[in-house]
């Protein structure tokens, strides 16, 4: 018998248990939890923000050498919730498979299409044994040709979801009920409204104000689609702008 309640289904990845679930890769999203921290991504009407906490784990570390966002072409970003190790693999072949979509057909490419990428390598895992699945849930960013801002969600199931705002991370659940309110009636939020809606859902699950140097953002905006990740300075004047409106 194995140890949890698996009863030894989850001994495999590729074996169904007798109730029809991959014990494995319930794991997987366990391990995104496990990592102990909360991202946020917001689409607004002509932008895309996702925010992340930054925790630094050793006072020797070097503060810039620790980062959950990747830039995967100029103007693709990705934000990655679970194990960073894990994430790095992921990003290095989403690199490289939209340097080869660049190559092959001559434009950049297509959020959707990373997206669907990253969905369809991880159910590849699920169906290996020779693989385990990557712990990381993956949000996408970035400016759609046709249908302006977009934000996707890869789980390690290898679903993948178009979203307006979302969250993965320890405190999901609470976060989407905060979002929920906030999307309600479709608002067509400004870049700032976006960046601020971003941070303050963060702000209110986790019940703390954060220093600049706690979080880290990523945007794109329709008018310059390249991808950043904004400077503490720029987090700074977010932070001050939120607690004034409260």
């Amino acid at each position: 018998m194995s140890r949890g309640s698996g009863g030894g289904y989850d001994r495999h990845i590729t074996i169904f248990s007798p109730e029809g679930r991959l014990f494995q890769v319930e794991y997987a999203f366990k391990a995104v939890k496990a990592a102990g921290i909360t991202s946020i991504g917001v689409c607004g009407k002509d932008s895309v923000c996702v925010v992340t906490q930054k925790k630094v784990p050793d006072k020797l570390l070097d503060q810039t050498s620790v980062t959950h966002l990747f830039p995967i072409t100029k103007f693709l970003g990705l934000l990655a919730t679970g194990m960073t190790a894990d994430a790095r693999t992921l990003v290095s072949q989403a690199r490289n498979e939209a340097a080869e979509f660049r190559f092959r057909y001559g434009y950049e490419m297509p959020v959707d299409v990373l997206a669907k990428w990253i969905a369809d390598k991880s159910q590849v895992y699920t169906q290996h044994a020779y693989m385990r699945p990557l712990g990381v849930v993956a949000m996408v960013l970035g400016i759609d040709y046709e249908l302006g801002p977009s934000l996707y969600k890869c789980d390690p199931a290898g679903h993948f979801f178009g979203h307006k705002a979302t969250s993965s991370g320890l405190k999901e659940q609470e976060a989407i009920n905060f979002l929920e309110k906030k999307m309600k009636n479709d608002p067509a939020f400004t870049y700032e409204e976006t960046v601020q809606t971003a941070i303050s859902a963060l702000q209110s699950v986790l019940q703390e104000d954060f220093k600049a140097t706690e979080i880290e953002v990523g945007v794109v905006k329709q008018d310059n689609p390249v991808f950043r990740v904004l400077s503490t300075e720029e987090i700074d004047e977010h932070l001050t702008a939120i607690s004034e409106r409260d």
